[in-house]
Protein backbone atom coordinates (compact mmCIF):
# COMPACT_ATOMS: atom_id res chain seq x y z
CA UNK A 1 0.00 0.00 0.00
CA UNK A 2 2.95 2.33 0.52
CA UNK A 3 3.87 1.79 -3.13
CA UNK A 4 0.25 2.30 -4.18
CA UNK A 5 0.07 5.58 -2.26
CA UNK A 6 3.28 6.81 -3.91
CA UNK A 7 2.04 5.79 -7.37
CA UNK A 8 -1.42 7.30 -6.96
CA UNK A 9 -2.23 10.53 -8.84
CA UNK A 10 -2.99 13.03 -6.08
CA UNK A 11 -2.84 16.13 -8.25
CA UNK A 12 -6.61 16.28 -8.66
CA UNK A 13 -7.38 15.60 -5.00
CA UNK A 14 -8.02 18.12 -2.25
CA UNK A 15 -4.76 17.02 -0.60
CA UNK A 16 -2.46 17.86 -3.47
CA UNK A 17 0.86 16.08 -4.02
CA UNK A 18 2.42 14.15 -1.11
CA UNK A 19 5.27 16.63 -0.70
CA UNK A 20 2.69 19.22 0.42
CA UNK A 21 0.94 16.97 2.93
CA UNK A 22 0.98 18.09 6.57
CA UNK A 23 3.34 16.30 8.93
CA UNK A 24 0.47 14.99 11.04
CA UNK A 25 -0.87 13.04 8.02
CA UNK A 26 2.57 11.71 7.12
CA UNK A 27 3.23 10.54 10.68
CA UNK A 28 -0.18 8.85 10.91
CA UNK A 29 0.34 7.18 7.54
CA UNK A 30 3.77 5.94 8.57
CA UNK A 31 2.35 4.37 11.72
CA UNK A 32 -0.51 2.71 9.84
CA UNK A 33 1.57 1.37 6.96
CA UNK A 34 4.09 -0.16 9.34
CA UNK A 35 1.40 -1.91 11.37
CA UNK A 36 0.24 -5.48 10.90
CA UNK A 37 -3.11 -4.55 12.43
CA UNK A 38 -5.86 -3.41 10.00
CA UNK A 39 -5.90 0.38 9.91
CA UNK A 40 -7.29 3.10 7.69
CA UNK A 41 -6.57 6.83 7.82
CA UNK A 42 -9.42 9.22 7.09
CA UNK A 43 -8.28 12.76 6.43
CA UNK A 44 -9.78 16.17 5.96
CA UNK A 45 -13.35 17.37 5.42
CA UNK A 46 -13.58 15.21 2.30
CA UNK A 47 -12.86 12.06 4.37
CA UNK A 48 -10.04 11.02 2.03
CA UNK A 49 -9.20 7.39 2.77
CA UNK A 50 -5.85 5.63 3.11
CA UNK A 51 -5.36 2.09 4.41
CA UNK A 52 -2.64 -0.47 5.04
CA UNK A 53 -2.23 -3.97 3.64
CA UNK A 54 -3.88 -5.59 6.64
CA UNK A 55 -7.05 -3.58 5.98
CA UNK A 56 -7.47 -4.77 2.39
CA UNK A 57 -9.30 -8.07 3.19
CA UNK A 58 -11.98 -6.10 5.06
CA UNK A 59 -12.79 -4.26 1.83
CA UNK A 60 -13.50 -7.49 -0.04
CA UNK A 61 -14.32 -6.73 -3.68
CA UNK A 62 -14.99 -3.03 -3.20
CA UNK A 63 -12.05 -2.43 -5.51
CA UNK A 64 -9.25 0.12 -5.43
CA UNK A 65 -10.76 2.74 -3.13
CA UNK A 66 -7.57 4.59 -2.19
CA UNK A 67 -8.23 8.33 -2.03
CA UNK A 68 -12.01 8.00 -2.10
CA UNK A 69 -14.35 9.33 0.57
CA UNK A 70 -14.74 7.04 3.57
CA UNK A 71 -18.48 7.83 3.49
CA UNK A 72 -18.71 6.76 -0.15
CA UNK A 73 -16.78 3.53 0.42
CA UNK A 74 -19.09 2.51 3.26
CA UNK A 75 -22.24 4.19 1.96
CA UNK A 76 -24.44 1.16 2.82
CA UNK A 77 -23.70 1.56 6.54
CA UNK A 78 -22.89 5.24 6.74
CA UNK A 79 -26.03 5.99 8.71
CA UNK A 80 -24.58 3.76 11.45
CA UNK A 81 -20.87 4.59 11.36
CA UNK A 82 -21.15 8.20 10.15
CA UNK A 83 -22.13 9.56 13.59
CA UNK A 84 -19.19 7.69 15.14
CA UNK A 85 -16.83 9.30 12.61
CA UNK A 86 -18.34 12.70 13.44
CA UNK A 87 -17.52 12.18 17.10
CA UNK A 88 -13.91 11.36 16.17
CA UNK A 89 -13.70 14.57 14.13
CA UNK A 90 -15.09 16.36 17.19
CA UNK A 91 -12.17 15.00 19.23
CA UNK A 92 -13.88 12.02 20.87
CA UNK A 93 -12.38 8.55 20.49
CA UNK A 94 -14.81 5.63 20.33
CA UNK A 95 -14.20 1.92 20.96
CA UNK A 96 -16.92 -0.57 19.99
CA UNK A 97 -16.75 -4.35 20.28
CA UNK A 98 -18.50 -6.81 17.94
CA UNK A 99 -20.47 -4.04 16.22
CA UNK A 100 -23.06 -5.55 13.80
CA UNK A 101 -23.11 -4.18 10.24
CA UNK A 102 -24.73 -5.42 7.04
CA UNK A 103 -22.17 -4.54 4.39
CA UNK A 104 -21.93 -5.13 0.65
CA UNK A 105 -18.40 -6.09 -0.31
CA UNK A 106 -19.05 -9.13 -2.54
CA UNK A 107 -22.17 -8.05 -4.41
CA UNK A 108 -24.70 -9.06 -1.74
CA UNK A 109 -25.72 -7.93 1.77
CA UNK A 110 -23.59 -9.68 4.39
CA UNK A 111 -24.10 -9.68 8.15
CA UNK A 112 -20.73 -8.93 9.72
CA UNK A 113 -19.32 -7.86 13.07
CA UNK A 114 -16.35 -5.62 13.78
CA UNK A 115 -14.41 -4.48 16.81
CA UNK A 116 -12.95 -1.06 16.07
CA UNK A 117 -11.74 2.24 17.42
CA UNK A 118 -12.14 5.63 15.72
CA UNK A 119 -9.46 7.96 17.13
CA UNK A 120 -8.99 11.61 16.23
CA UNK A 121 -5.73 12.72 14.54
CA UNK A 122 -4.57 16.17 15.64
CA UNK A 123 -2.05 18.43 13.99
CA UNK A 124 0.77 20.21 15.80
CA UNK A 125 -1.63 22.90 17.00
CA UNK A 126 -4.05 20.36 18.52
CA UNK A 127 -6.72 20.77 15.84
CA UNK A 128 -8.41 17.54 14.68
CA UNK A 129 -7.65 16.99 11.00
CA UNK A 130 -8.80 13.39 10.58
CA UNK A 131 -9.17 10.06 12.28
CA UNK A 132 -7.58 6.63 12.35
CA UNK A 133 -9.78 3.55 12.12
CA UNK A 134 -8.20 0.56 13.87
CA UNK A 135 -10.41 -2.43 13.19
CA UNK A 136 -10.61 -6.21 13.20
CA UNK A 137 -13.44 -8.32 11.83
CA UNK A 138 -15.03 -10.56 14.48
CA UNK A 139 -17.78 -12.17 12.40
CA UNK A 140 -16.36 -15.66 12.85
CA UNK A 141 -16.03 -15.24 16.61
CA UNK A 142 -19.58 -13.93 17.03
CA UNK A 143 -21.05 -16.73 14.91
CA UNK A 144 -19.05 -19.34 16.83
CA UNK A 145 -20.29 -17.88 20.12
CA UNK A 146 -23.90 -17.99 18.95
CA UNK A 147 -23.49 -21.57 17.78
CA UNK A 148 -21.98 -22.50 21.15
CA UNK A 149 -24.96 -20.96 22.94
CA UNK A 150 -27.30 -22.92 20.69
CA UNK A 151 -25.43 -26.17 21.29
CA UNK A 152 -25.33 -25.58 25.05
CA UNK A 153 -29.04 -24.89 25.07
CA UNK A 154 -29.74 -28.04 23.10
CA UNK A 155 -27.45 -30.00 25.41
CA UNK A 156 -29.49 -28.82 28.37
CA UNK A 157 -32.67 -30.02 26.67
CA UNK A 158 -31.09 -33.36 25.84
CA UNK A 159 -29.95 -33.90 29.42
CA UNK A 160 -33.39 -33.02 30.79
CA UNK A 161 -35.17 -35.24 28.28
CA UNK A 162 -32.75 -38.12 28.80
CA UNK A 163 -33.12 -38.02 32.59
CA UNK A 164 -36.90 -37.99 32.19
CA UNK A 165 -36.76 -41.02 29.90
CA UNK A 166 -34.35 -42.87 32.20
CA UNK A 167 -36.66 -42.24 35.15
CA UNK A 168 -39.62 -43.60 33.19
CA UNK A 169 -37.63 -46.65 32.08
CA UNK A 170 -36.59 -47.47 35.64
CA UNK A 171 -40.08 -47.01 37.06
CA UNK A 172 -41.79 -49.05 34.37
CA UNK A 173 -39.18 -51.81 34.37
CA UNK A 174 -39.15 -52.27 38.12
CA UNK A 175 -42.94 -52.34 38.17
CA UNK A 176 -43.31 -54.86 35.33
CA UNK A 177 -40.27 -57.02 36.04
CA UNK A 178 -39.74 -57.50 39.78
CA UNK A 179 -36.74 -59.34 41.07
CA UNK A 180 -33.62 -60.39 39.20
CA UNK A 181 -35.30 -60.20 35.74
CA UNK A 182 -35.47 -56.42 36.04
CA UNK A 183 -31.68 -56.14 35.85
CA UNK A 184 -31.34 -57.53 32.32
CA UNK A 185 -34.38 -55.67 30.99
CA UNK A 186 -33.25 -52.40 32.49
CA UNK A 187 -29.73 -52.81 31.11
CA UNK A 188 -31.09 -53.46 27.63
CA UNK A 189 -33.41 -50.49 27.63
CA UNK A 190 -30.87 -48.03 28.97
CA UNK A 191 -28.35 -49.47 26.51
CA UNK A 192 -30.71 -48.65 23.63
CA UNK A 193 -31.05 -45.11 24.96
CA UNK A 194 -27.26 -44.80 25.23
CA UNK A 195 -26.79 -46.00 21.65
CA UNK A 196 -29.17 -43.35 20.37
CA UNK A 197 -27.46 -40.68 22.47
CA UNK A 198 -24.07 -41.79 21.10
CA UNK A 199 -25.36 -41.33 17.56
CA UNK A 200 -26.43 -37.77 18.33
CA UNK A 201 -23.15 -36.95 20.07
CA UNK A 202 -20.96 -38.38 17.32
CA UNK A 203 -22.85 -36.53 14.61
CA UNK A 204 -22.11 -33.19 16.29
CA UNK A 205 -25.52 -32.01 15.09
CA UNK A 206 -28.74 -31.03 16.80
CA UNK A 207 -30.68 -33.66 14.86
CA UNK A 208 -30.11 -37.12 13.38
CA UNK A 209 -30.76 -39.08 10.20
CA UNK A 210 -33.72 -41.45 10.58
CA UNK A 211 -31.93 -44.32 8.82
CA UNK A 212 -28.96 -44.06 11.20
CA UNK A 213 -31.29 -44.13 14.21
CA UNK A 214 -32.99 -47.27 12.88
CA UNK A 215 -29.75 -49.04 11.99
CA UNK A 216 -28.18 -48.35 15.38
CA UNK A 217 -31.30 -49.33 17.32
CA UNK A 218 -31.49 -52.66 15.46
CA UNK A 219 -27.76 -53.44 15.61
CA UNK A 220 -28.06 -55.81 18.64
CA UNK A 221 -30.76 -57.83 16.82
CA UNK A 222 -28.99 -58.28 13.47
CA UNK A 223 -27.72 -61.81 12.89
CA UNK A 224 -26.61 -61.55 9.28
CA UNK A 225 -29.59 -63.70 8.20
CA UNK A 226 -31.39 -60.82 6.51
CA UNK A 227 -34.29 -60.89 8.95
CA UNK A 228 -34.89 -57.15 8.49
CA UNK A 229 -35.93 -55.30 5.33
CA UNK A 230 -35.43 -51.57 5.85
CA UNK A 231 -36.28 -48.87 3.30
CA UNK A 232 -37.05 -45.18 3.30
CA UNK A 233 -35.85 -41.77 2.06
CA UNK A 234 -33.40 -39.52 3.94
CA UNK A 235 -35.27 -37.71 6.72
CA UNK A 236 -33.92 -35.68 9.64
CA UNK A 237 -35.31 -36.10 13.15
CA UNK A 238 -34.87 -33.88 16.17
CA UNK A 239 -32.71 -35.19 19.02
CA UNK A 240 -35.81 -35.89 21.12
CA UNK A 241 -37.52 -37.75 18.28
CA UNK A 242 -34.39 -39.81 17.62
CA UNK A 243 -34.19 -40.94 21.25
CA UNK A 244 -37.86 -41.88 21.43
CA UNK A 245 -37.82 -43.72 18.10
CA UNK A 246 -34.71 -45.67 19.13
CA UNK A 247 -36.47 -46.80 22.32
CA UNK A 248 -39.64 -47.71 20.43
CA UNK A 249 -37.76 -49.78 17.86
CA UNK A 250 -35.81 -51.50 20.61
CA UNK A 251 -39.08 -52.46 22.31
CA UNK A 252 -40.61 -53.73 19.05
CA UNK A 253 -37.49 -55.77 18.22
CA UNK A 254 -37.32 -57.21 21.74
CA UNK A 255 -40.97 -58.25 21.56
CA UNK A 256 -40.41 -59.77 18.10
CA UNK A 257 -37.42 -61.73 19.40
CA UNK A 258 -39.36 -63.12 22.36
CA UNK A 259 -42.82 -63.67 20.92
CA UNK A 260 -42.97 -62.54 17.29
CA UNK A 261 -41.35 -62.93 13.90
CA UNK A 262 -37.78 -63.06 15.18
CA UNK A 263 -38.60 -65.96 17.50
CA UNK A 264 -38.85 -68.41 14.57
CA UNK A 265 -36.27 -69.22 11.86
CA UNK A 266 -38.22 -67.91 8.85
CA UNK A 267 -39.77 -64.82 10.39
CA UNK A 268 -38.79 -61.34 9.23
CA UNK A 269 -39.57 -57.68 9.82
CA UNK A 270 -40.49 -55.06 7.20
CA UNK A 271 -39.58 -51.57 8.41
CA UNK A 272 -40.16 -48.72 5.98
CA UNK A 273 -41.08 -45.07 5.94
CA UNK A 274 -42.24 -42.46 3.44
CA UNK A 275 -42.08 -38.69 3.54
CA UNK A 276 -42.10 -35.53 1.47
CA UNK A 277 -40.48 -32.12 1.27
CA UNK A 278 -38.76 -31.04 4.53
CA UNK A 279 -40.82 -28.53 6.50
CA UNK A 280 -43.93 -29.14 4.40
CA UNK A 281 -47.33 -30.55 5.26
CA UNK A 282 -46.57 -33.67 3.25
CA UNK A 283 -47.45 -36.82 5.19
CA UNK A 284 -44.84 -38.88 7.01
CA UNK A 285 -45.49 -42.54 7.70
CA UNK A 286 -43.32 -45.18 9.39
CA UNK A 287 -44.44 -48.81 9.44
CA UNK A 288 -43.22 -51.90 11.33
CA UNK A 289 -44.67 -55.19 10.07
CA UNK A 290 -43.76 -58.69 11.25
CA UNK A 291 -44.09 -61.52 8.73
CA UNK A 292 -43.78 -65.29 9.09
CA UNK A 293 -43.94 -65.39 12.87
CA UNK A 294 -46.27 -67.32 15.18
CA UNK A 295 -49.93 -66.28 15.33
CA UNK A 296 -50.45 -63.09 17.29
CA UNK A 297 -53.17 -62.76 19.88
CA UNK A 298 -54.39 -59.45 21.21
CA UNK A 299 -54.75 -58.71 24.88
CA UNK A 300 -52.36 -58.88 27.80
CA UNK A 301 -51.11 -56.12 30.02
CA UNK A 302 -50.04 -52.74 28.71
CA UNK A 303 -46.30 -52.52 29.31
CA UNK A 304 -43.45 -50.08 28.81
CA UNK A 305 -43.27 -50.75 25.06
CA UNK A 306 -46.92 -49.87 24.57
CA UNK A 307 -46.46 -46.69 26.62
CA UNK A 308 -43.45 -45.60 24.53
CA UNK A 309 -45.15 -46.36 21.20
CA UNK A 310 -48.73 -45.27 21.80
CA UNK A 311 -48.10 -42.19 23.92
CA UNK A 312 -44.51 -40.90 23.94
CA UNK A 313 -43.74 -41.65 20.28
CA UNK A 314 -46.99 -40.06 19.12
CA UNK A 315 -46.40 -37.03 21.34
CA UNK A 316 -42.80 -36.40 20.25
CA UNK A 317 -43.71 -36.75 16.56
CA UNK A 318 -46.91 -34.72 17.09
CA UNK A 319 -48.83 -37.42 15.26
CA UNK A 320 -50.53 -40.68 16.04
CA UNK A 321 -49.51 -44.33 16.35
CA UNK A 322 -51.44 -47.56 16.06
CA UNK A 323 -50.52 -51.10 17.10
CA UNK A 324 -52.42 -53.87 15.34
CA UNK A 325 -52.29 -57.46 16.60
CA UNK A 326 -52.91 -58.97 13.19
CA UNK A 327 -52.86 -62.80 13.37
CA UNK A 328 -50.30 -62.75 10.54
CA UNK A 329 -47.94 -60.61 12.57
CA UNK A 330 -47.77 -57.51 14.73
CA UNK A 331 -48.17 -54.20 12.92
CA UNK A 332 -47.18 -50.77 14.20
CA UNK A 333 -47.61 -47.50 12.31
CA UNK A 334 -46.54 -43.93 13.09
CA UNK A 335 -48.16 -41.06 11.17
CA UNK A 336 -47.26 -37.37 11.21
CA UNK A 337 -46.27 -34.58 8.76
CA UNK A 338 -42.90 -33.42 7.52
CA UNK A 339 -43.26 -29.97 9.13
CA UNK A 340 -43.27 -31.71 12.54
CA UNK A 341 -39.98 -33.53 12.03
CA UNK A 342 -36.47 -32.32 12.80
CA UNK A 343 -35.83 -28.92 14.34
CA UNK A 344 -39.28 -27.69 13.41
CA UNK A 345 -41.89 -25.95 15.56
CA UNK A 346 -42.66 -27.65 18.81
CA UNK A 347 -39.46 -29.62 18.97
CA UNK A 348 -38.40 -28.05 22.26
CA UNK A 349 -40.08 -28.36 25.62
Amino acid sequence: MAQAIRAHDWTTSDLGTPDTWPSALKIALGMALNSKFPKSIVWGPGLTTFYNDAFRPILGDKGHVLGRSFAEIWHEVWDQIGPIAERAYAGEATFIEDFPLVIDRYGYPEQCHFTFCYSPIRDETGVVRGMIDTVIETTGKVEASRQLQLVNGELGHRIKNTLTVVSAIVNQTMHRHPGAAAHDVLRQRIGALAQAQTLLTQSGALDAELDQVVQQALAPFRTGERRFHIAGPPIRLSAKQALTLALAINELATNALKYGALSVPLGRVELNWTGGAPGSRDPFRLSWAEIGGPPVSAGGTRGFGSLIIEEVLAQDFMGETTISHDPAGLRCELRSTMERLGAGPGMRD
